[in-house]
């Protein structure tokens, strides 16, 4: 649960500092979904859904420009959307990773801290035993 938290607190921070470029982004695909509507003689609502289909990459087919330039539109469109989501995979990928890096890779880490501070502490304590066992029976010359 720690890691879900975590990861939605870091992605909606990461989404809060990239807002306006993806607000601008958004408003950029309504604007040209309104300015394909009047040149197709849409209403503004269809061009606003015809905008956002097209900037999502889904395209169900069921509205589609016919004039030369709406489809040159549509081309901008698609392109900025694409641009759009591959920022939002960007932010949830940055987050994801934050969010493992803190919650896995920490106790991991601190396991084989402890592992390796136990080694060391028996071995220490192994080569003193070996000291006192070495001045208490000294080897003699032959």
């Amino acid at each position: 649960m720690e890691f879900t938290l975590t990861f939605v607190k870091i992605f909606f921070y990461i989404i809060y500092l990239a807002l306006p470029l993806l607000l601008a982004m958004a408003l950029l695909v309504a604007l040209l979904g309104q300015i394909v509507a009047r040149l197709e003689k849409w209403t503004p609502f269809i061009g606003f859904y015809w905008a956002f289909i097209t900037a999502t990459t889904v395209g169900y087919g069921d509205i589609r420009a016919q004039h030369k330039r709406s489809r040159m539109l549509s081309v901008l469109i698609a392109f900025v959307g694409i641009v759009f989501t591959g920022i939002t995979v960007a932010i949830a990928i940055e987050a994801a990773s934050f969010a493992y890096a803190r919650h896995e890779d920490l106790p991991k880490l601190q396991q084989k801290l402890e592992k390796l501070d136990n080694t060391v502490t028996r071995e220490q304590e192994r080569r003193k035993e070996i000291d006192k066992n070495t001045e208490k029976n000294p080897r003699s010359s032959p």
